[in-house]
């Protein structure tokens, strides 16, 4: 069995707008993007491709053209933290994409308040555009959702070196903001003297979960290029993305296993933080009822993690949650291998889960989030669709 994995190869550093063009030069279908973007009440901007020469790499540069007249109010509103939620929320996206984005933002909006000192709820995007942003950032989850992507991992990091003019004047590069968000991922400076990579393209390589690597053994099957602004002689100004397949050897070893038992919360609270809790790559998410000292009625919130996400995801939990302690524990597992399967039906494509013990099939199921597209376009219930596909496989 095999899983869907994408590299990104950030031997040039990594931006916004160079993740959207590598994705699209991998095979990401440019019109599904667009599209999907439109569900996002943002308007007064055009989504521009071409193909651009990088010392000699032919690389895809997209741009985000505002029309000046028509978003000069509406740009000055998407600076905040509340204003970009609010955008996102009002999106008819699926949950995963928007919950992928709200990460992303909100770890972007985190990181530009602790460096500069300043409250969370006051900081503005303001080297960044926030429409520029909205449309970089879920560019690149929707087209990393087009090409069926279900693991990431990522190079060690060039940063460049110099200097930025900022509106706190000159900077070191890397920007704070860049940094703080690359912290535990390998990075190196270059004499290349320009910010190679930035806030955005920090954030969304963190905030999709990727997993540091040399290339890992897979079999490549398409391979993008993202241009970036500058064109440098001496070194290709884009970033290399790689979409192949590797062996999914089923996972037998080690998860944390998180859990807090929460008496004092609204229960509306919980949908979420559970949602959250997903979005910042926790395996699964459960809640359970329990009966406290006292008699008192609780709900148990357990979390299944990698290593790796213990910090975030117990800080998640400190933040978001009544909760005043919470405990975790190292625990086995063993998983079946599986393999993601793209099936067409009357009325759409669907995506299936095929999941082995060896060579057996023991279980399929379509993917839930397809199949609920599909209902709502057509009326049908889930049920009734998820019987369909499967009288299909």
């Amino acid at each position: 069995m095999f899983m869907k994995i994408a590299y990104f190869d950030c031997f040039s550093g990594i931006s916004g707008d160079m993740c959207l063009g590598a994705i699209i030069d991998a095979g990401a279908d440019i019109g599904i993007i667009k599209r999907e973007l439109k569900k996002i009440p943002v308007k007064g901007y055009d989504l521009a491709l071409k193909k651009v020469d990088r010392a000699g790499i032919s690389s895809s540069k997209v741009d985000v053209i505002l029309q000046k007249s028509k978003v000069k109010s509406q740009k000055s509103e998407v600076k905040k933290w509340k204003d970009i939620e609010k955008i996102i929320k009002a999106s008819s996206l699926s949950d995963k994409i928007k919950q992928r984005g709200l990460h992303i933002f909100k770890r972007l909006f985190e990181t530009e308040a602790r460096v500069h000192g300043e409250p969370f709820e006051k900081i503005h995007l303001h080297e960044l555009g926030g429409i520029d942003c909205i449309v970089d950032i879920f560019g690149t989850i929707i087209g990393i959702d087009a090409l069926g992507v279900e693991k990431i991992y990522v190079s060690s990091i060039n940063l460049g070196s110099g200097t930025i003019n900022t509106v706190h004047g000159a900077l070191p590069v890397p920007a704070p903001a860049t940094i703080e968000l690359l912290k535990s991922y390998p990075v190196y400076a270059s004499d290349i003297p320009f910010e190679l990579t930035t806030p955005t393209g920090a954030a969304i390589i963190t905030g999709l979960d990727s997993t540091f690597s040399p290339i890992p053994k897979m079999n490549v099957h398409k391979i993008g290029y993202g241009a970036g602004n500058k064109d440098i002689k001496t070194m290709p100004n884009t970033l290399r993305l790689f979409i192949g397949e590797r062996k999914d050897i089923p996972d037998e070893g080690h998860v944390m296993v998180i859990e807090t038992n929460i008496d004092d919360m609204n229960p509306q609270i919980y949908e979420d933080v559970m949602e959250k809790l997903l979005a910042s790559g926790a395996l699964d998410v459960f809640i359970e009822n329990v009966i406290m000292k006292k008699g008192r009625p609780a709900i148990k919130l357990t979390v299944i993690a990698d290593k790796k996400r213990l910090n975030t995801l117990t800080d998640m939990l400190f933040k978001e949650t009544t909760t005043i302690g919470v405990r975790f524990y190292e625990a086995h597992r063993k998983i079946l291998s599986r393999e993601i399967k793209k099936i067409k039906t009357r009325y759409g494509d669907v995506r299936i889960k095929i999941s082995k013990l060896g060579d057996t099939v023991v279980n399929i199921s379509p993917e839930y989030e397809d199949l609920k597209s599909i209902s709502k376009k057509t009326k049908i219930p889930i049920k009734k669709l998820s019987e369909e596909v499967l009288r299909n496989c």
